[in-house]
């Protein structure tokens, strides 16, 4: 397990539901995440399968089951086996490995694996080299194969320090503040909600911030920066006593929450960072429509997430069966990424050649993923670089390009990205001001008429 983001950890559960009860290697920063992480994923998927199916909409469908509990969950932890970075270990016969720092967030690592000769890493999620706690990514070089991760391969980010996107937090929290609003971040419950604490808590210390109270409405965040607490002696740069300020608050209660609602002139921070679940959804509710209040974005927004809708420029969304008008500012700081951006990435796979074999990129959207290999193909022409596709299957072999040995599965392709039903909330959201524009309401019954044939060819 290269780390405990819940995109990379979150189906683990499913396969002990399923019947697996072998190891989890990982690094002991990653096992003590997945304490945490994956009882909470159990009892979302619990809780978003019976929500759904309260919803009225939905009497006469099938009832949803959760992917799995927080039971399978709790088990699934439990199979964590502790390694150190830097230390060879069989993980089973035959197969020996190593973790290497990727200094992405709290333990994550790189996978080197060699097996009958062939040496291959995986670099799960890089950092960037600009980061906040964490050493900059290192491996070893010469490997047969290499997968790479693309996130941001098509994207270069402008150079700015840390003081820099400190500043522009500044300018953002005091925008909102003055204003009479309030800052909302939905924010990534792992790192990303350690980052803006250790930044808040800087910004508080040199007096730039006063008068204002921060909020951590994420029960799971709060659990997370505990871990973070435990290992603060291994994070870079950073007072013992980081998250303690009288002005951080850590809401625990449906309750609390809930009475953030009639607040003014706050800075929340909740999650989920895409905006999918979480109590993050009631805050937009109530502050998307305020003028006066600002809605800071500060990580990746995945195509077909609420997050991407609303940073791509929505005027109106749909959240938990309410349509909301976009009234809000709405911003975003890129320096937070914990991704490598292009140059990053680039820097990274020169620093693991040669590669003998074949350079693998993964973890992206189709544009980033082309747009770093045409990158690689202008500078490394030599290299045998593949963009695969779910389903494939390649044999890998000591100083060889890999071999395809089967195709991808089309259908699975299919489900990245929007689906039909990212497409449905747009178009009921906009519905009612679309019929509005018509010249009149027999305009109006008439294109719902032929709305209603169509449906019913």
């Amino acid at each position: 397990m290269t780390h405990a983001h819940i995109d990379h950890s979150g189906l683990l559960p499913r396969l002990v539901s399923k019947g697996y009860g072998g190891p989890v290697w990982c690094t002991a920063q990653t096992a003590d995440l997945l304490r945490v992480m994956l009882p909470d994923a159990g009892r979302i998927q619990e809780a978003e399968a019976a929500r759904r199916n309260r919803r009225p909409d939905r009497a006469d469908d099938v009832a949803i089951e959760p992917l799995y509990t927080e039971s399978d969950a709790i088990q699934a932890a439990a199979l964590a086996r502790p390694v150190e970075l830097g230390v060879e270990f069989s993980p089973a016969e035959g197969i020996t490995a190593r973790l290497w720092n990727a200094g992405h967030i709290l333990g994550a690592a790189s996978i080197e694996l060699e097996a009958d000769g062939c040496r291959v890493l995986f670099s799960g999620d890089i950092g960037p080299e600009e980061k906040s706690f964490h050493p900059n990514p290192a491996a070893s070089r010469g490997y047969d194969h290499v997968i790479c991760e693309g996130t941001y391969g098509n994207c270069r980010r402008p150079d700015q320090t840390p003081e820099q996107w400190r500043a522009q937090l500044l300018e953002e929290a005091t925008g909102a503040l003055a204003r009479g609003g309030n800052l909302v971040i939905p924010t990534f419950a792992l790192e990303r909600t350690q980052e803006l604490l250790l930044d808040f808590a800087l910004l508080l210390d040199a007096g730039r911030l006063r008068g204002t109270h921060i909020f951590i409405d994420s029960p799971l965040a709060s659990r997370i920066t505990r871990v973070f607490a435990e290992h603060v002696h291994e994070l870079e740069d950073v007072p013992a006593s980081l998250f303690e300020r009288p002005q951080f608050h850590f809401v625990e209660t449906p309750g609390q929450s809930m009475r953030l609602n009639s607040v003014s002139g706050a800075i929340i921070l909740s999650a989920s960072g895409m905006c999918e679940a979480g109590r993050v959804r009631h805050h937009l509710r109530h502050n998307l429509p305020r003028r006066e209040s600002t809605i800071l974005f500060v990580g990746y927004q995945a195509a077909g997430t609420l997050g991407r809708t609303i940073v791509d420029g929505a005027r109106r969304v749909r959240i938990s069966g309410h349509d909301i008008a976009v009234r809000a500012r709405v911003s975003a700081i890129e320096g937070y990424s914990a991704h490598a951006d292009q140059r990053d990435l680039l820097r990274w796979i020169d620093a693991r050649r040669p590669i003998h074999g074949t350079l693998f990129l993964n973890h992206g959207e189709p544009e980033a993923l082309a747009a770093l290999a045409d990158e690689i193909h202008s500078i490394h022409r030599d290299c045998s670089i593949r963009i695969a596709e779910p389903g494939e299957r390649y044999a890998l072999s000591p100083g060889k390009a890999a071999m395809r040995v089967s195709t991808g599965d089309h259908a699975l392709v299919a489900t990245a990205g929007r689906d039909w039903q990212n497409d449905y909330a747009t178009f009921v959201t906009g519905l009612k001001a679309d019929l509005m524009t018509l010249k009149d309401d027999a305009a109006r019954r008439k294109a719902i008429e032929r709305m209603h044939r169509a449906l019913h060819q």
